[in-house]
């Protein structure tokens, strides 16, 4: 038998072949894109220009209650962009919100609208009622409106009222504060509590 001639290495010594086969093996290619690529994208965003649009100018405060009619013409496609949304029987200025719920947002269908059938139900559908008293919704979805109207009340400043037909609207002062009681669509239970 013939015996193949046998190289002795260094115990430190490397052979040079399987040194680069790991270095440039497909695996640490691959590792090393995907890391240049991230370092590329965080010193983009610290050091670049910024894709975020500047804030829009604050808009005045609104403070009154409006009909249905009324309400869809803030939709934030009139010049100031603002968007008003109904939830449970207040409205609630969300312009800030407008990349949700302005022109062209995934929940662009409130604005200027009454949401709140579509958001206990999970539906991305506006009411076609001139107003909908919601009076057909489970208490599971009642209880989802009344989470989301909490959600409104934290993130956006409260309008007023949504106004059933015939209903009268309530005279704000500058000097009055917002509502902070728990929601009540009927000014009479108000009296009662």
């Amino acid at each position: 038998m013939a015996s193949t001639p046998e190289t002795k290495l260094a115990d430190n010594e490397v052979p040079q072949s399987s040194f680069f086969s790991e270095l440039f093996s497909p695996v640490n290619l691959i590792l090393t894109v995907i890391i240049v690529v991230l370092v590329y994208k965080i010193l983009r965003s610290k050091f670049g220009k910024s894709s975020v649009e500047p804030p829009a100018p604050e808009l005045p405060k609104i403070r009154k209650d409006m009909t249905v009619a009324e309400l869809r013409q803030y939709d934030g496609t009139q010049p100031d962009g603002r968007v008003l949304v109904a939830v449970n029987g207040w409205i609630f200025d969300a312009t800030r919100g407008r990349r949700f719920y302005g022109p062209g947002g995934p929940y662009a269908v409130f604005g200027g609208k009454d949401a709140s059938r579509g958001l206990a139900t999970f539906s991305v559908t506006s009411s076609d009622k001139e107003y909908d008293d919601l009076s057909d919704l489970n208490s599971m979805e009642m209880e989802s409106v009344k989470e989301w109207e909490a959600q409104f009340r934290e993130k956006y400043d409260l309008v007023g009222r949504l106004l059933k037909p015939g209903e009268e609207p309530t005279n704000y002062s500058d000097e009055e504060t917002e509502e902070t009681e728990p929601s009540t669509n009927n000014p009479e239970e108000k009296k009662e509590q």
